[in-house]
C-alpha cells in the first residue's frame, strides 16, 4: 500500500520560512515523481513545486520560483519543499503526490498523480 505522509505545515507570518516533509513508502521511490500541490478556498488545486527522481527534473509554479526549493532524498524516501519569504497568497492547503516518472517529463496536472498525503495547512498572516 502507497502512503504519503506530509509534516511541517502550520502558521507563519509574511517573509518567514516553512519546510514541508513528505514521507513516502509502498513504492518504487526513485521511479516516481513527487512533489507539491496546493488549493486555497474556492480556487482549484494547483502544482507548486514537482521533481523527477528518474532524472531530478524539477517544476516550479512561476509565482514561488526563487522562493521554493523542493529537494528528494533517495536514501529517506523523502521529498522536501523549502519554502522562504512566504507570502499570503502562498496561504492552501498542501499535498503531496507521486505519479510514476515518463520520458516526456513533469506533469503539472493533479489528475494525472496516483497517489495523495492528507494535506497539511499552510497560513501566512500578520
Amino acid at each position: 500500500e502507497v502512503q504519503l505522509v506530509e509534516s511541517g505545515g502550520g502558521l507563519v507570518r509574511p517573509g518567514g520560512s516553512l519546510r514541508l516533509s513528505c514521507a513516502a513508502s509502498g513504492l518504487s521511490f526513485g521511479d516516481y515523481t513527487l512533489g507539491w500541490f496546493r488549493q486555497a478556498p474556492g480556487k482549484e488545486r494547483e502544482g507548486v513545486a514537482l521533481i523527477s527522481n528518474r532524472d531530478y527534473s524539477t517544476y516550479y509554479e512561476e509565482s514561488v520560483e526563487g522562493r521554493f526549493t523542493i529537494s528528494s532524498d533517495n536514501a529517506k524516501n523523502t521529498v522536501y519543499l523549502q519554502m522562504n519569504s512566504l507570502k499570503p497568497e502562498d496561504t492552501a492547503v498542501y499535498y503531496c503526490a507521486a505519479v510514476r516518472s515518463t520520458f516526456w517529463g513533469i506533469s503539472r496536472r493533479w489528475r494525472e498523480y496516483d497517489y495523495w498525503g492528507q494535506g497539511t495547512q499552510v497560513t501566512v498572516s500578520s
